[in-house]
């Protein structure tokens, strides 16, 4: 017979699941949301047209490679996927110059005092 103790413990596990997943999604949801803030092109990387076109908005594919980050690709359509993966190092190298492109145009944000 199960003590009543152990009977509570899992049913409060049960009842707390859903709110450790739903802290755990919006937590996700607002790491994508910075790294399209963040994602330093607005043409695809693979065609070169741009990402909110005719077409409409741009497809978003997360690239995971083993022992690495994810990391955000953004296309200009479903296609250029398949692309892409034939050669996934090459087109992450463009998006990497692309950033650090971007990062060295911006100012500093604490700009060192002058004497």
């Amino acid at each position: 017979m199960k003590s009543p103790s152990l009977l509570a413990l899992a049913a409060a596990l049960l009842l707390a699941a859903p709110a450790a997943f739903a802290q755990d999604g919006a937590a996700k949801s607002g790491a994508a949301d910075q790294a399209k803030a963040a994602y330093p092109l607005t043409t695809c990387v693979v065609s070169g047209d741009k990402l909110v076109g005719d077409m409409g908005g741009p497809v978003d594919y997360i690239y995971q490679e083993k022992g690495k980050p994810d990391r955000l690709v953004r296309f200009c359509c479903k296609d250029c996927i398949k692309e892409f993966e034939k050669e996934p190092a090459k087109y992450l190298k463009k998006i990497d110059e692309a950033a650090a492109a971007a990062s060295s145009a911006k100012p500093m944000d604490h700009p060192m005092p002058m004497h």
